[in-house]
């Protein structure tokens, strides 16, 4: 089956297993007190917007933009189960958040994710987002690696 994404509610049942899953996935490699989730019902805050790609109906991936002002927005949750990795997925969905921060002039994306996230590392820099210091109001722990793109001046 082909693979479709699209926006959707993060308030589906089966979206929130999918986030139950990444959350978990998430807890195996930080620390939790480390992990800076998004729950769906934030997930479902209007400054938010989510993908979800699925097969055949079956969820199988998401990622999601959160907007902080009109000037910079952060990308979030995003993750693919491991049966669909290695499929561009999560390129994909990447290059949606990316397409929808460009058609509203955002300037600035930014995001952070795990010390052990290697995969995901070459999703961003693949995509040209650059490694810098604590974005927002993230704590510099060991256990993070942050992200910017610059979109527009």
């Amino acid at each position: 089956m082909a693979i479709t994404i699209a926006i959707e509610t993060p308030l589906q049942n089966d979206v929130r297993v999918l986030v139950a899953e990444l959350n978990d996935h998430l807890f195996k490699l930080t620390p939790p007190e480390f992990c800076y989730h998004l729950t769906a019902e934030q997930m479902a805050e209007p400054d938010v917007t989510v993908w979800v790609a699925r097969d055949g109906g079956e969820a199988i991936g998401c990622g999601a933009l959160k907007r902080h002002d009109k000037r910079i927005a952060e990308v979030k949750r995003m993750f693919t189960r491991e049966s669909h990795r290695g499929q561009g997925i999560g390129r994909r969905l990447l290059g949606e958040i990316l397409n929808a921060a460009l058609d509203e002039g955002i300037e600035e994306l930014v995001l952070e994710t795990g010390d052990r996230h290697h995969a995901a590392w070459a999703i961003y820099e693949k995509a040209g987002f650059m490694r810098c210091g604590p974005v927002l109001d993230y704590p510099d722990t060991e256990y993070s690696v942050f992200y910017h793109k610059q979109l527009a001046a």
